[in-house]
């Protein structure tokens, strides 16, 4: 096939015809499975064309007669809008139209969206609306295998709908590697599936469990054995080396960067994919790249720098899915999102460092870091596959051949090291008030389980019966920010500063930097930010970059360019924010918008000192579990002691005193663990506001 130019306009450059996709071949056996069994579940290299075929296999077919809507559910957000995008361009219609996505703080469907992509955290928030997800007449979770915190909840919340639509719902499970076998058990753990009972009015999924076995089963329906079936879809793979080194580098970042050259400058055509741990060092790298690329032969093929991570804007992510330009070779520097959830056409190298950034929840000190950690062998796996999509490719693994047989065989699914307070507060509010009856794929640590609760009875979400608290604890469950959040914009209008809280919180679920500068700006960059500055931290900081925004930078576009702001992530921090609002005022809040003219004048022009106290103390009510105390040589201890945290160079507590803080972030990187958004406190408030965390001895 390769030797056919078919002429870019014919097919769009994101991808292949369908019909030359492997997965064609199986489509009757598809249709028929789906058809015949409740569960189906696909196995398939990426690449086969699963997650953007049989979605449209299932439409055409008729699965969204009566206005049902196929839902594809996505652990990661780049790849649920990226998929959709491709789909709808190969449906012939705009995104949100027959074909959408949903993602958090980011809506894009209308009435007739019948194919729809979303994250399958956000298909967890709907069932908090409709417990039964009626809507769907087919819910495919695709990249099942991550076994990401939301995917395997939603596996359990499935399991329960099922028991009660065995008719009229099919579940898809697709997943790249070989625990098909697992996901099958799952499902037919209960052999029996209750027939389709008259559904009542209104129905959580607590209900669902309570009738365990009292209906016969309907043997015809569905029994043990029939429950499902794996079908396999081989993709097409063409043979990939693998090189290892000899012996580890020292910095992998910057091995990386001189493995791209050494490809670019001996190897034959082909873009390069490079996988890095997290935004920062794809950003060193891409800048690494640029400024040494200057130095190729003038004659030399171009090289392009591209990096692929989450905190990208849409419309940035898809610059790494369009054909390099003539005599350019691509270098695309990606978090591990590149390595199942989306497939980018032309890689024939990949360069595999061997880390990624996982979550780990440490419950005895109540913090979360994101922490560079070796893959998995399934990983690495994966990785080198990334190089056999188009020809014959290359995989350099620049770690040893011994390290990758030391490398754990699959890694820990998220729930089993993740703080559970979130999910926990989630499945309260769809119902599920026994957790520890919940089926669960893999069940979470009993200490992990404990240390949610505690957290959640602390911020007030849960009562002494571990029952969600009205209006409170419902509350939180339904605004999409974490549970720390949550409480703090909730108790915001009784100190008076609901507007400024509203800002502070979208202001920290942007997800990209509010931050940019150019090779070199590093400097000006700092002063720019100074005057943004107030003594008393991050969180207010952020509260004036937002003010300033919106009352210049929207209007005057030199003002972003001048004070080194990012635009796109303003703009995103402000429909984020207008989402909160809405939020708050179904749950009858009235928000009372304090943005006063003269917001440019320093400190905190919208009401006096006294307003930053309020809004400081408002902070503490939602994350006094994020406290520590200052010590003597400038480092921070967490209130157990037992943890030496350091401010991040990028806040403005970086050497500057303070007795005590709080913090938003942690995140690790090498051998120091790192607090970003952080703001000074006061001891007394700890006690005053979380008397169930903090006692004074």
């Amino acid at each position: 096939m390769a030797d056919f130019d078919l002429s870019a306009n014919f097919i769009p450059s994101l991808h292949k015809p369908a019909s030359l996709l492997p997965i064609a071949r199986h489509r009757q056996n598809l249709l028929y499975l789906i058809e015949k069994y409740p569960v189906t579940i696909v196995v398939g290299h990426t690449g086969s064309g699963k997650t953007t075929q049989i979605p449209q296999y299932l439409e055409q077919a008729g699965w969204c007669a009566e206005g049902k809507i196929i839902a594809v559910t996505q652990p990661r957000r780049v790849a649920a809008t990226t998929v959709a995008i491709r789909v709808a361009e190969e449906a012939g219609c705009k995104v949100g139209e027959e074909v959408g996505y949903s993602i958090r703080f980011e809506d894009v469907t209308s009435a007739s969206t019948r194919i729809k992509f979303l994250t399958d955290g956000l298909l967890l928030r709907e069932a908090l609306i409709d417990p039964l997800l009626s809507r769907y007449s087919v819910i495919m979770v695709d990249e099942a295998h991550e076994r990401s915190l939301s995917t395997d909840v939603l596996l359990g919340v499935l399991k329960k709908i099922l028991k009660r639509r065995p008719n009229d719902l099919r579940i898809i499970i697709s997943s790249a590697t070989l625990q098909a076998e697992d996901f099958l058990k799952f499902f037919a753990g209960d052999t029996e599936i209750q027939p389709k009972p008259a559904t009542p009015a209104a129905v959580t999924l607590d209900d669902l469990v309570s009738q365990g076995g009292s209906t016969a089963p309907d043997t015809d329906n569905v029994l043990g054995g029939n429950i499902g079936r794996i079908i396999s879809l081989e993709g097409r793979m063409y043979p990939v080396d693998v090189l290892y080194v000899e012996k580890p580098a020292e910095d992998y970042v910057e091995k990386a960067v001189q493995t791209v050259f050494d490809i670019h400058t001996k190897e034959p055509d082909g873009d390069i994919l490079v996988f890095l741990t997290g935004r920062e060092e794809i950003d060193t790298a891409v800048q690494a790249i640029s400024e040494r690329a200057a130095n190729l032969h003038p004659r030399a093929q171009t090289i392009m720098p591209l990096p692929l991570y989450a905190g990208l804007s849409t419309e940035q992510q898809m610059y790494v899915f369009e054909e390099a330009p003539e005599n350019t070779r691509k270098v695309i520097f990606s978090t591990n999102i590149a390595e199942a959830s989306i497939t980018i056409d032309g890689i024939v190298y990949v360069v595999d460092t061997g880390f990624v950034k996982l979550r780990a929840f440490n419950p005895l000190t109540g913090i979360e870091t994101l922490t560079a950690t070796p893959i998995s062998k399934a990983s690495a796996t994966q990785r080198a596959g990334r190089a056999g999509r188009t020809k014959t490719g290359k995989c350099y693994r620049l770690y040893t051949e011994s390290t990758f047989q030391s490398l754990e065989d699959a890694t820990i699914p998220e729930i089993q090291r993740s703080n559970l307070a979130p999910v926990i507060l989630q499945l309260k509010a769809l119902g599920i008030d026994n957790i520890v009856r919940f089926d669960f794929i893999t069940s979470p640590p009993a200490e992990l389980v404990i240390r949610a609760l505690e957290l959640l009875y602390s911020l007030g979400a849960l009562d002494d019966y571990a029952k969600l608290t009205r209006p409170l604890g419902t509350r939180m469950a339904e605004l999409a920010v974490e549970p720390m959040m949550a409480k703090t914009l909730l108790s915001a209008s009784s100190f008076g500063c609901l507007s400024e809280i509203l800002t502070i919180a979208a202001m920290t679920s942007v997800g990209g930097n509010i931050w940019f500068h150019h090779d070199g700006e590093k400097k000006k960059m700092e002063t720019a930010r100074r005057k943004f500055a107030v003594e008393e931290g991050d969180h207010i900081t952020l509260l004036n970059v937002y003010q300033a925004f919106v009352t210049k930078g929207r209007k005057e576009t030199k003002f972003c360019h001048d004070n080194y702001i990012n635009f796109k992530a303003l703009t995103r921090a402000v429909s984020i924010r207008a989402q909160l609002k809405r939020y708050l005022e179904r749950f009858g809040i009235v928000v009372d918008e304090t943005l006063s003219s003269n917001a440019n004048k320093h400190p905190l022009a919208v009401g006096g000192p006294d307003k930053g106290e309020k809004i400081r103390r408002c902070l503490t009510t939602g994350f006094f579990a994020h406290a520590a105390k200052m010590q003597p040589d400038g480092t921070f201890r967490n209130v157990a002691g037992g943890t030496i945290l350091h401010a991040h160079p990028s806040s403005l507590m970086f050497n500057r005193r303070a007795d005590w803080v709080i913090f938003h972030e942690v995140m690790e990187t090498g051998n120091k663990t790192f607090i970003r958004d952080v703001t000074k406190i006061e001891k007394s408030w700890l006690v005053e506001y979380a008397p169930d965390f903090y006692k004074i001895r």
